[in-house]
């Protein structure tokens, strides 16, 4: 059997150090725990392996490092593609708002000419405005029917909330409408409040209409509605025209200055009603020569 030779062998024996060495690790346990006597040996010892500890990390660190970077790129392109349907939604949501205020629009536009309808003998054709001026000073519009769909000059543009104006040129597709805002047009009216009749005239400004030759002692206040009156047989009458917004009487005048606003207006909707009044019938001869025979045989 081999074995060392004696001259090689040198110190304790392995136990020996076993022991020896468990019982330093224990005096060096219990000094820095209950005597704090070893802090300058603990960070020196500290300082001496950091650059080991950072190497055996450093493997860990970069596959941290790469995962981090795989999930924020992930993460980007997650945003970029939430925030393209974001905007595709959103796209689409103000095109359900708008179609909505529109479908709205046109049940007003129904019941307004359910209700012109069966109290007045008009007809109403829906157009749509293709062509609102930006001229200021102009106040014509044009909209997409014209004498092929049986628009005739003189006929009266409404919406659901009053008049907006008069057909003034018919072609056959389109026609143009000058609005009551226009300074060469006037609409004859009346004081719903109390029945006096006058005539309103445009001023040339957006949104504003006036009442000339009014006498200073008439009796209109503000906020008096002023609807058609029906003289003249253009406007049917009874729809809804202005607000009196303003009214100045000075003693020294005739005439008061009465200005208001109008109750319908093109920049608010895309589509209007064209009124077309269809005049009653005369009774039929026969019909006239019957009656009194009927009120012969009563008799």
């Amino acid at each position: 059997m081999d074995s060392t030779p004696q001259f090689f062998r040198h110190g304790p024996g392995p136990l020996t150090r076993l022991v020896l060495f468990t019982f330093l690790s224990c005096l060096l346990i219990v000094g820095d725990s209950r005597f704090n006597a070893i802090p300058e040996l603990r960070q020196v010892v500290a300082l001496i392996i950091y650059p080991l500890q950072k190497v055996a990390l450093f493997p860990a660190m970069t596959f941290d490092t790469f995962n981090t970077f795989i999930d924020n790129f992930h993460v980007i392109e997650e945003n970029s593609f939430l925030r393209e349907r974001y905007l595709r939604d959103r796209e689409k949501l103000l095109q359900l708002e708008a179609l909505k205020a529109e479908n709205q629009h046109l049940r007003k536009l129904l019941g307004a000419v359910k209700t012109i309808e069966s109290k007045t003998t008009a007809r109403a054709v829906m157009a749509e405005i293709l062509y609102t001026p930006h001229d200021p000073f102009s106040h014509k519009i044009t909209v997409d029917k014209g004498g092929y769909h049986g628009i005739q000059v003189g006929q009266v543009v409404i919406d659901y909330k009053g008049i907006i104006g008069q057909i003034t040129q018919a072609y056959p597709l389109v026609s143009e409408v000058t609005l009551i805002t226009d300074k060469d047009h006037s609409v004859p009216i009346q004081i719903v409040r109390n029945n006096i009749r006058t005539v309103i005239s445009g001023t040339g400004k957006n949104n504003e209409i006036e009442l000339r030759y009014l006498s200073v002692n008439t009796d209109i206040q503000k906020g008096d509605l002023l609807a058609t009156s029906g003289i003249g047989g253009v406007y049917p009458r009874g729809l809804p025209v202005a607000v009196v917004t303003e009214i100045k009487r000075h003693p020294s005048d005739n005439f008061a200055q009465v200005t208001g606003m109008p109750v319908a207006g093109v920049d608010r909707n895309r589509q209007v009603l064209i009124l077309s009044l269809t005049p009653a019938l005369p009774a039929s001869p026969e019909k006239l020569t019957k009656e009194p025979s009927l009120e012969s045989e009563n008799h």
